[in-house]
């Protein structure tokens, strides 16, 4: 009798507990299905993108192809005999050429960047969303590009191949190339366009305190950037030394800046609207223009607003970000050529006015000069030798757009003028000369490819390149 009580008792604690998981188990499907449904529709973020619409590759493979031979025969021969990298620091790849549009995301620690990057890619909860919270999470530049499967890149192995356009980034040394992280995976968004995550701006770290040139690596995602994100979190607006010397790099890149007050359906609309006006007290001082970057005010993250907040206004300014986002995946090709026409104007500079150190220097000299102290004189005080004011007066260059005399006294410190053949030197009767191709490019060929791109027209090569110019080199500067 005894046994059949135990029997009894020991199989009701078994159903008990068999309905009790029963019920844990409703309980947790019924909060699974209550987070799904506060989840924000992600319709409108294909739809303004236009990642259902199929590109015309062959197009833009064409057009590239076309840069990059224009870039190769008339920019880059000037660009090496007059070591133009040495003063800019700024060596342009094949990778680089054929990249795709860079979207930078920059700001303080814990503002939502990451957030954003998931929120764009539909990456959150799978395996490769990018690590996310309230404390500093962002440690490395991650940068999340198109692969045929998810993988993550080491940044070793980005800076060691030549295809990608990271390569440069092994000067900064193998300290910072353990902080650079790749992810590739199949996105159609990702086919356009690649995004780059960077470490949060901490106000008490120095840059030296990280191992590596925290501000100079900025830099170099800042000049090869098409759209800079700066996002800001309206519960934290102060701004400190760190986040005034970002602004400080980013000059003369203001048309490509784009304001983020992100984390705003934390505040009620009259904060919200105080803490707008603060932002823009704020950052008047950094940013010396006439008009101000766009600011957009919203939560990008893909979960939905909080309730009793402006949720049209921040749908409104979502779409209008995203449309932003898509003129830039659109003009990359216009884009591209004008970055490269730009690089090609600074180059002809360049040129022009080593040319003329090196006239005035042979000009100067005589049997019983000092070749040093003449240059020496020549170098530390150009305005008494007008090499400025003469390539103003014979070009039709911009003074603002030449270099500073100190770049120069930089430059033939570690390159003798002795280095350096004057133009005049520089032609040969198959190439042409240096001078006349760099100029071809920049006023011709440069802008007839863009005026094939916006006409729908395919791309061709010039008959000059088609048959091999063969034409007798002409000298501007030869004396008759």
């Amino acid at each position: 009798m005894k046994g059949t009580v135990l029997i009894c008792c020991f199989l009701s604690l078994l159903l008990l507990q068999a309905t009790a998981a029963e019920e844990e188990e409703e309980e947790e499907e019924e909060e699974v299905e209550e987070f799904i449904s506060t989840l924000r529709d992600r319709s409108h973020i294909d739809e303004t993108l236009r990642l259902a619409t199929e590109e015309k590759s062959g197009d833009y493979g064409a057009a590239i192809e076309r840069l990059r031979k224009i870039y190769h025969t008339s920019i880059k021969p000037m660009e090496q005999a007059y070591k133009y990298n040495e003063l800019r620091q700024h060596e342009i790849s094949d990778g680089e050429i054929t990249s795709k549009p860079m979207v930078l995301f920059l700001g303080p620690w814990s503002v939502g960047k990451s957030s954003m990057i998931n929120y764009l890619l539909g990456m959150h909860d799978s395996a490769y969303q990018l690590y996310t919270g309230a404390e500093p999470t962002t440690s490395e530049f991650t940068v999340i590009t198109h692969g045929e499967k998810i993988r993550s890149v080491e940044g070793i192995v980005m800076a060691a191949d030549s295809s990608r356009s990271f390569s440069p980034l092994e000067k900064f040394g193998q300290n910072f190339l353990e902080k650079l992280v790749g992810i590739e995976m199949p996105h159609k968004l990702l086919e356009r366009v690649t995004f780059v995550d960077t470490p949060g701006i901490i106000e008490n770290r120095k840059q030296q305190e990280r191992g590596y040139p925290f501000n100079d690596v900025c830099q170099w995602f800042i000049d090869r950037a098409d759209l800079i994100f700066v996002v800001f979190d309206p519960t934290k607006l102060d701004v400190g030394l760190e986040l005034e010397m970002l602004f400080r790099q980013l000059k003369g890149r203001e048309s490509q800046i784009r304001i983020i007050l992100n984390k705003a359906d934390n505040l009620v609309t009259q904060d919200l609207m105080r803490v707008y006006g603060a932002l823009f007290w704020s950052l008047a001082p950094l940013i010396n223009v006439t008009e101000p970057p766009r600011v957009y005010v919203s939560s990008f993250w893909p979960y939905d607003y909080a309730a009793d907040t402006s949720r049209d206004l921040f749908k409104r300014e979502e779409i209008s970000l995203l449309e932003d986002l898509n003129q830039v995946i659109e003009n990359r090709m216009e884009n591209k050529i004008a970055f490269i026409r730009q690089h090609g104007i600074r180059v002809r500079i360049h040129g022009l006015l080593v040319d003329r150190y090196v006239q005035t220097f042979k000009e100067k000299m005589s049997y019983f000069s000092d070749p040093e102290l003449v240059f020496k004189e020549i170098v530390d005080d150009p305005d008494k030798f007008y090499i400025f004011k003469s390539i103003l007066a014979k070009t039709n260059v911009s003074k603002f757009d030449l270099p500073t005399k100190t770049a120069y006294q930089d430059f033939f410190g570690v390159n003798p003028v002795s280095n350096f053949k004057p133009l005049t030197a520089q032609c040969s009767y198959m190439g042409g000369c240096l001078l006349d191709k760099i100029e071809r490019a920049i006023t011709n060929e440069l802008p007839a490819l863009l005026s094939s791109i916006n006409s729908g027209k395919q791309p061709g090569l010039s008959s000059c390149e088609a048959t091999g110019c063969g034409e007798k080199p002409k000298n501007r500067y030869r004396k008759n």
